[in-house]
């Protein structure tokens, strides 16, 4: 199990952080996902990739700890996120709050793949290899979809000018 750690534990890591945008609660989460991983080792069939298997584990327990504590997950807006929207030209310039509030409007409309591609794209810093990997899809699959959802933000933002 130490191996599968050392191999996996940044993945899952830069998936819960994406999740989580919490240094502490992705820590904590995926010390709970590896130690769920330990006690039902036996459980996994082989019919998946290792990393998949730990990613559905790990979204499990952040979905546990939402109910746990009553939060909602939003995706917060920081430089990251305003950095890859300009520079895959989806924004030009947010400056006010109320963009910022509209562009998290828009990303909650999105539908859960896709929303799921973006926290592991921006939030989680994944390459859409990982992505793919993580989401038991193709590299290719997750391209398309980061891109398709970049085209409806910026129809929806559009607009709403």
């Amino acid at each position: 199990m130490e191996e599968l750690y050392q191999k996996y534990s940044k993945l899952i890591y830069h998936y819960l952080y994406g999740l989580t945008n919490s240094h502490e609660i992705s820590e904590e989460l995926m010390q709970e996902t590896f130690c769920s991983a330990i006690k039902n080792i036996k459980k996994f069939k082989g019919e998946s990739k290792i990393s998949v298997w730990l990613c559905q584990i790990a979204k499990n327990k952040w979905k546990d700890y939402l109910t746990k504590s009553n939060k909602i997950k939003t995706i917060p807006f920081d430089d990251t996120l305003e950095n890859i929207l300009i520079e895959d030209s989806i924004l030009e310039d947010i400056n006010s709050q109320s963009e910022k509030v509209e562009l998290y409007k828009q990303i909650h409309k999105l539908d859960e793949n896709t929303k799921e591609v973006f926290y592991l794209r921006l939030k989680g810093t994944l390459s859409f290899k990982e992505i793919g990997e993580v989401m038991g899809k193709t590299e290719e699959w997750a391209r398309v979809v980061f891109y398709r959802g970049k085209i409806k933000l910026k129809e929806e933002l559009l607009k709403n000018e």
